[in-house]
């Protein structure tokens, strides 16, 4: 069975295909697309379970990606963060190493690769009354933050 970390490099190159063919608005188009019919397991576990339902998404998700992360949540303040010390994604991206050759440029990642993930889960959750917070000041060292609060 292929590991879902092959295919990054692939959605990053489909990201800056979907940019130069359609603009920006091609790739949040395909991410609001991702969004609103694929992630049916969070919006699932947090209608069910409130804040704890991002609890129960994540710790599934992070660890089946073998992600390096913390996780905090405070049910009774509404609160639920995840700090990325490495994401596998991004780490993957920027450990690449294809060599430019005459006419082939080297691999670039996706200039916002990590916009989908503001994108995606946002798109979830504000719906369901949370607020979204995220962090990509350190996505270029494969690190961010996230977090979610329920709106008051």
């Amino acid at each position: 069975m292929i590991p879902c970390t092959e295919f990054i490099p692939a959605y990053s190159e489909l990201f800056k295909y979907l940019e130069a063919r359609g603009g920006r608005e091609a790739v949040l188009d395909f991410w609001n697309y991702l969004s609103d019919n694929f992630l049916h397991n969070l919006r699932d576990q947090v209608a069910a379970n409130g804040i704890r339902g991002c609890w129960l998404y994540w710790n599934h998700t992070l660890n089946e990606e073998a992600a390096d992360f913390t996780m905090e949540l405070d049910e009774e303040a509404g609160k639920f963060a995840i700090t990325m010390h490495r994401c596998p994604s991004k780490g993957m991206l920027l450990n690449l190493q294809h060599a430019a050759r005459p006419g082939i440029p080297g691999f670039q990642p996706y200039h916002d690769y990590c916009g989908h993930c503001d994108v995606l889960y946002r798109r979830v959750l504000e719906p369901l009354g949370y607020e979204y917070t995220y962090d990509m000041s350190e996505t270029d060292q494969a690190r961010c933050r996230l977090v979610i609060r329920r709106k008051p």
